[in-house]
């Protein structure tokens, strides 16, 4: 068997692998990357390293040839009609490269709602259903490590962390349970054509990121409401608000 995993080198790929390790040996393993020049710690564990660039078609087949199965990292580029393009070219070419398995890195709570990741996501999804290749989506909650644009450690020097107003609860997973996860479904057969909602058995809001940093550090943290600050985030956890709701009423 052979796993092949795209976006080997970016943060969760490489959590992936790692675990990955503990599971298979190293020689079942192949790490796509855009720059091998940074993969030699994979190469030094044993694992093939081959050169893989979404923007480069031609390098793709022959990156995923043998493929077992091959899990497709999403793309990052921040401009989604790029990153369909990007995620055609991973898909055409699994397909010429006769993979067995297509493992695909989606976003939770898809289906309803406007926020663009979903849209991203669906059309790639549908994608990969088109190729009538056995396909496993890994569907991911919002990573937890979102707050680390919040401003924490100004927070904890104030002890005050402002937010803008609302009624703030979200569903995130760390970027280390869903390696575990997709790992796991990796190294294991019975997981073809299904899908896997990756989320949090429960939900959080602002009160308890306050809470575990007052605990965390030490030092008393409040919380504050403040309709003046400007911080990107809280459009877009807005958008990815609604969407959580829409599913919970649908369900």
């Amino acid at each position: 068997m052979s796993i092949v995993i795209t976006g080997a080198n970016g943060q969760l790929g490489s959590l992936i692998i790692n675990y990955l390790l503990q599971k298979v040996s190293a020689d079942q393993i192949i790490a796509c990357v855009r720059n091998t020049e940074k993969a030699n710690v994979y190469v030094e564990q044993g694992i093939e390293v081959r050169f893989c660039d979404y923007d480069q078609p031609e390098s793709l087949e022959q990156a995923f040839a043998g493929a077992s199965k091959l899990l497709l990292i999403s793309s990052s580029y921040p401009d989604d009609t790029i990153r369909m393009r990007q995620h055609a070219h991973v898909i055409e070419a699994a397909k010429k490269s006769k993979v067995e398995h297509l493992l695909y890195t989606s976003f939770a709570f898809l289906g309803i709602g406007t926020i663009s990741p979903s849209h991203l996501h669906l059309a790639t999804e549908h994608a990969i259903l088109t190729t009538g290749i056995p396909h496993t989506f890994l569907r991911n909650a919002l990573y937890t490590d979102f707050v680390g644009v919040l401003g924490l450690d100004a927070a904890i020097a104030a002890g005050e962390l402002i937010i803008y107003p609302g009624n703030w609860k979200f569903n995130t997973v760390t970027r280390h349970d869903l390696a575990l996860g997709i790992a796991t479904v990796l190294s294991e057969s019975g997981h073809t054509n299904k899908t896997y909602e990756l989320t949090a058995p429960r939900s959080w809001n602002f009160e308890d990121l306050v809470m575990a940093i007052s605990e965390l550090t030490g030092t008393n943290v409040s919380l504050r409401q403040d309709p003046q600050i400007q911080n990107w985030i809280f459009g877009f956890l807005r958008k990815l608000i609604l969407l959580q709701h829409q599913m919970i009423w649908k369900d």
